[in-house]
């Protein structure tokens, strides 16, 4: 009891201090001519479309066809954890249901506010994209962590997360990228070690003395 009763005042008072830091963006960071270009940056997060996409596009061709589908299957892992697990079982209160002086730039969501689901499919891209590269250059990862951030900030402007909502959710997004990737090169490495199917027949034959 004791242990829960700790525990639920100190997430009282870091949703206060996180209620102050988006007042704090809603009262100094807001701006008009911001305004659209937030929306339109949050836009991209919308139910993954624009990182699925681009996983499509860069499968689609050869040199970058095993990146697309690492990219494909961190979204995947990542929308499982997060959409799937646990929005539904922290069932956090979004921050303009929890506080009637914070003003929402967007729509109303329809699920849960922790972790940020746009940031988890935004940080699993660009997780993907900096561990394996398509070209093997990290620019253009780089250019999507930089996207990736962006998003997350957006969802703090617009009022529709909280900044632990943001943080959870960059940080599984890029777990699962982490994960994905791993798993791929230790497969990988497998399968270099692996000797050619000529070489596997030669050693049986000489086991079997032929």
């Amino acid at each position: 009891m004791k242990a829960n009763a700790i525990f639920g005042l100190t997430m009282e008072a870091v949703t206060i201090l996180e209620h102050e830091i988006l007042l704090f963006i809603q009262e100094s960071v807001r701006a008009d001519w911001l305004e659209g270009f937030m929306k339109a940056v949050t836009f991209l997060g919308n139910g993954g479309w624009f990182f699925i996409v681009l996983g499509i596009i860069l499968a689609v061709y050869p040199k970058t066809r095993t990146c697309g589908f690492l990219v494909l299957a961190a979204l995947a892992v990542d929308a499982v954890i997060l959409n799937l697990g646990l929005k539904n079982l922290v069932q956090r209160v979004r921050p303009y249901d929890q506080f009637s002086d914070l003003i929402l730039l967007v729509e109303r969501q329809k699920d849960f506010s922790f972790p940020s689901g746009h940031s988890g499919c935004a940080f699993a891209a660009a997780g993907v994209l900096l561990l394996a590269p398509p070209t093997g250059k990290r620019a253009f990862g780089w250019g999507m962590l930089a996207l990736a951030v962006t998003i997350g900030f957006s969802r703090l402007y617009v009022g529709v997360h909280f900044p632990t909502d943001v943080l959870a959710g960059a940080a599984i997004g890029f777990l699962s990228a982490l994960a994905v990737v791993s798993l791929y090169r230790r497969r990988e490495r497998r399968e270099n070690k692996s000797p050619a199917p000529d070489v596997r027949e030669q050693k049986n034959r000489e086991k079997s003395g032929l």
